[in-house]
């Protein structure tokens, strides 16, 4: 049975973190706030707990994950950022977009898409993932919290805990967060593709 923190949104309280990110670093899979909508995240070398988030949500291997970073720093540690996207990515983050960037070796293959060894990277604008994130030390695996046969993410983290209470070791209640999903743009070609029109304004990437 999966374990329920509340932790403040605006003012996450260190221990409550620091136990959660011993959860991820146990193998563990918890489902966290963000500033689009609720997402899934485990730690990124822990193949086991990736296989169970593909599970949950009935996912193939040709699925983007994302890699959720607490800055641009550590983004560029994990994808190849040119002069060009790197302005963008500024102007842009942190914020409720996911970036889809060619992956450096330091990305898992197992998580990158087998193809075009790509890899979904986000830096997002909420108090609490990014806390976790601090706390971490390294980017975490994240996956929106969208069940299969559903339309929307789920939005109530009780409701959250009810439903995937065997499935996952940690629900943290961080308050409402939406349904809208991230605005996903493709960066890694020679100008900026959307991919999904989500929450993020695409306005500053001349979409």
């Amino acid at each position: 049975m999966s374990q329920f923190f509340s932790i403040h949104a605006e003012n996450p309280q260190p221990r409550l973190i620091k136990q959660a990110v011993d959860i991820l670093r146990k193998g563990g899979i918890i489902i966290y706030p963000t500033d689009s909508c609720y997402a899934m995240g485990c730690a990124l070398d822990n193949k086991d707990a990736i296989e169970r988030i593909r599970r949950i949500r009935q996912l193939d291997d040709k699925h983007h994950f994302t890699l959720a970073c607490r800055d641009l720093s550590q983004l560029g540690n994990y994808a190849r950022v040119d002069n060009q996207a790197f302005r963008l990515l500024k102007a842009a983050t942190p914020g409720s977009y996911t970036f889809i960037l060619m992956a450096t070796k330091e990305v898992p293959r197992r998580v990158s898409h087998p193809k075009k060894l790509t890899i979904g990277l986000r830096v997002p604008d909420h108090p609490v993932a990014l806390a976790l994130l601090e706390e971490l030390g390294e980017p975490m695996l994240s996956s929106s919290l969208l069940l299969p046969n559903e339309e929307y993410p789920m939005t109530d983290a009780w409701e959250i805990r009810d439903r995937l209470e065997h499935d996952v070791d940690l629900v943290i209640e961080g308050g409402y967060c939406g349904t809208e999903p991230t605005t996903v743009i493709d960066l890694s070609g020679d100008m900026p593709t959307l991919i999904r029109q989500g929450k993020g304004d695409v306005t500053p990437f001349s979409l």
